[in-house]
């Protein structure tokens, strides 16, 4: 069983996030801090970054490969300065930025038939991986909720999100993978940092 963060740990886990793309930006220091209990833990993470509400980037790791804290520091400038969709974020921009951490359980294979899948994606709980030859995409559990998709929608999202043919997970040798995902944000930039629900997309 996957622990999961209180809280007060999901503050420690943003205030860290907004301290290294922060760090970054003003001297390119990428710091160092470690700290124990959970943030030792290899764990997946998605850090996103929001400017008056609109993406303003998102990157992280979907598998733990990393110590939480470390994936949290390198997810947190990658999405400041590596989002392809977005030129680098600037310092003073950091004023009206919000900052969110989504830490993942590990990516389940879906062990059914294809056209069975759907019923094993619950929307608002589990993110999606598809996986097919080279081609890999990902959506977290919070993109079905905010554009209101159902589970086939969402699995052809992913899809699409991979590069592929919307109905692509109906094919055999197509992989998915399921995980859940606990999201903390400020609710203003440096301001209050909550638990949510999934509801925002990346």
């Amino acid at each position: 069983m996957v622990k999961l963060l209180s809280l007060e740990e999901g503050i420690k886990a943003v205030k860290l996030a907004r301290r290294a793309i922060e760090s970054y930006l003003r001297d390119r220091t990428v710091i160092k801090d470690r700290y124990e209990g959970v943030f030792a833990e290899k764990r997946g993470v998605f850090v996103t970054l929001r400017k008056n509400k609109n993406l303003r980037g998102c990157i992280g790791f979907p598998y733990p490969y990393k110590r939480l804290d470390e994936a949290i520091i390198d997810s947190a400038i990658a999405a400041a300065t590596e989002d392809p969709r977005f030129p680098s974020v600037r310092l003073k921009e950091m004023d009206d930025i919000t900052v969110e951490v989504t830490v993942l359980t590990p990516p389940e294979k879906i062990d059914a038939k294809p056209q069975d899948l759907p019923k094993h994606v619950e929307i608002g709980r589990h993110g999606l991986i598809v996986k097919r030859g080279a081609f890999s995409g990902l959506l977290l559990p919070q993109v079905a909720i905010e554009f209101n998709f159902d589970a086939e929608e969402f699995l052809s999202q992913t899809c699409m999100k991979a590069g592929l043919p919307p109905d692509c997970w109906l094919l055999k040798d197509t992989e998915v993978y399921r995980y859940e995902g606990q999201i903390f944000e400020e609710l203003e930039p440096r301001g209050k940092i909550v638990e949510m629900e999934a509801k925002h997309y990346c």
